[in-house]
C-alpha cells in the first residue's frame, strides 16, 4: 500500500503526528488540539533537525511544521523530509508580512498544504480553530506525497495541442478550482498556457485571506498572463486572470464584449469553504455566453461538483485531474462522479487539455 492508502485505511483515531515548532507554548497548543480529537502526537520537536529525526524514528502519518526556527528552519526541514523519508507535511504559517512567501517556498519544497497558526487564545473561536486544524491535518495525512513532490519538481513547458489545429476560439474563459495540493499545480498549468490563446482565467484556490494576494503575484511571475487578486467590481479581458480573494466568494456578475465583471461576497460558506469553487463556476455558467472550460484539480471534499454540472449544462467543457497525480483525489473524483467530465488528465497534460478544448480543428 502507498502511504496515502495506509493513512486512508486507518480510522481518525489511528493517525500519528509529529509537531515541530520552536515555541513550547505552540507545541502544547497544537498537540492538545490534535490529541483532543484522537490524533496521536508521537513526538514534538523544537527545530527542523530534531523534526527530521523524529520523522525517521516514528514514521508518522503527518507532520505539522513551523517555518521560522533557529538552526534548521522549516523550509529546509521539509526538503530534508521529502528527500530521506517522504511524509505529508502541513505548514503552520504565521500571518505576517513574509509568512505567505515562506509558506509558498515550503510548498515548492514538497509540503502538501498550510494552515494559519492557531492563536492559542482562550476564546469562543478556539474550538472553531481546532476543528479546522484537525480537518486539515486529516486531509494532509491522506495526501499522496509522490504527487506533491512531482508537482514541486515540475519544469514548465509550453503546452501543445494534439491534432491539426487552425486557431483558438474567440473569447475563451477558463475556470480553475483546487484545494489541498493545488497551488503548485495551478502554477504549472498557468505557466504552460500561451498568451495567444487569449484566455480569461478565474482561479479559486481554497486559501485564507493574506495569502491569495501573494499567490496571485506568484502566478503572475510564472505565466505570460497578467494575474492579480480579485477585487469587488474588477473586470478582465483576454490575457488576464483573477484569483479569488481569501475569505470571500468570487461571483461572475456580468459579461459583455469579451470582458468578465466579478463581485466579491462574504455570504455564508458553501461546502464549508469561502471562497467556494461552486459559487464561481455556477455564476460563470449563468453569465458567460462565450466558450467556457472548467478544470477541477486536486483537493479534499466535493466543492466544484455542482459547479461543473452548471458549466456542462451551459455547453462548456469540463476537465479533471487524474487520481495518480492528485495529492488528494476528493474534488476531482466527485466531479467525475457527476458524469459531466469530458476529459481526465494527469497534472502535466492539463494545460494541453485546456488548449484542446478551445481550439478549432481543420476538417
Amino acid at each position: 500500500m502507498t502511504r496515502a492508502e495506509v493513512a486512508g485505511a486507518r480510522s481518525s483515531t489511528d493517525l500519528r503526528a509529529v509537531v515541530v515548532d520552536d515555541s513550547q507554548f505552540m507545541r502544547t497548543v497544537i498537540g492538545d488540539m490534535l490529541e483532543d480529537e484522537g490524533i496521536s502526537v508521537v513526538e514534538t520537536a523544537s527545530d527542523g533537525a530534531a523534526g527530521v529525526e523524529a520523522v525517521e524514528r516514528h514514521d508518522p502519518d503527518v507532520v505539522t511544521m513551523d517555518l521560522k526556527m533557529p538552526g534548521m528552519d522549516g523550509i529546509d526541514a521539509v526538503e530534508e523530509i521529502m528527500s530521506i523519508h517522504p511524509t505529508p507535511v502541513l505548514v503552520l504559517s504565521a500571518h505576517a508580512a513574509d509568512g505567505a512567501e515562506l509558506t509558498f517556498e515550503a510548498m515548492d519544497r514538497g509540503a502538501v498544504d498550510f494552515f494559519e497558526k492557531p492563536s492559542g487564545e482562550v476564546s469562543v473561536g478556539i474550538k472553531q480553530q481546532q476543528d479546522r486544524l484537525v480537518e486539515t491535518v486529516r486531509s494532509v495525512a491522506a495526501a499522496d506525497v509522490s504527487a506533491t513532490e512531482a508537482a514541486a519538481d515540475h519544469t514548465p513547458t509550453t503546452a501543445s495541442v494534439s491534432g491539426p489545429a487552425s486557431e483558438y476560439v474567440e473569447n475563451p474563459t477558463l475556470l480553475i478550482g483546487s484545494s489541498t495540493g493545488g497551488p503548485t499545480v495551478v502554477e504549472g498549468v498557468l505557466s504552460e498556457l500561451p498568451l495567444e490563446a487569449d484566455l480569461r482565467i478565474l482561479v479559486v484556490q481554497h486559501m485564507p485571506d493574506g495569502f491569495t494576494d501573494r499567490f496571485a503575484e506568484r502566478l503572475d511571475s510564472a505565466s505570460e498572463y497578467s494575474v492579480r487578486e480579485a477585487t469587488d467590481g474588477a473586470r478582465i479581458g483576454g490575457g488576464e486572470a483573477l484569483v479569488a480573494k481569501g475569505g470571500k466568494h468570487l461571483r461572475v456578475s456580468g459579461y459583455g464584449g469579451g470582458r468578465i465583471r466579478v463581485s466579491l461576497s462574504e455570504s455564508e460558506p458553501v461546502n464549508n469553504v469561502r471562497p467556494a469553487v461552486d459559487v464561481t463556476f455556477e455564476t460563470a455558467a449563468a453569465q458567460i455566453d462565450g466558450p467556457l472550460t472548467a478544470a477541477i484539480l486536486t483537493g479534499m471534499g466535493k466543492d466544484g461538483a455542482e459547479g461543473v454540472r452548471n458549466v456542462s449544462g451551459a455547453g462548456g467543457t469540463v476537465l479533471a485531474q487524474d487520481e495518480e497525480t492528485s495529492a488528494v483525489f476528493g474534488m476531482p473524483q466527485r466531479a467525475i462522479e457527476t458524469g459531466v467530465v469530458d476529459d481526465v488528465r494527469p497534472r502535466d497534460e492539463l494545460a494541453a487539455g485546456v488548449l484542446n478544448a478551445i481550439t478549432t480543428r481543420e476538417q
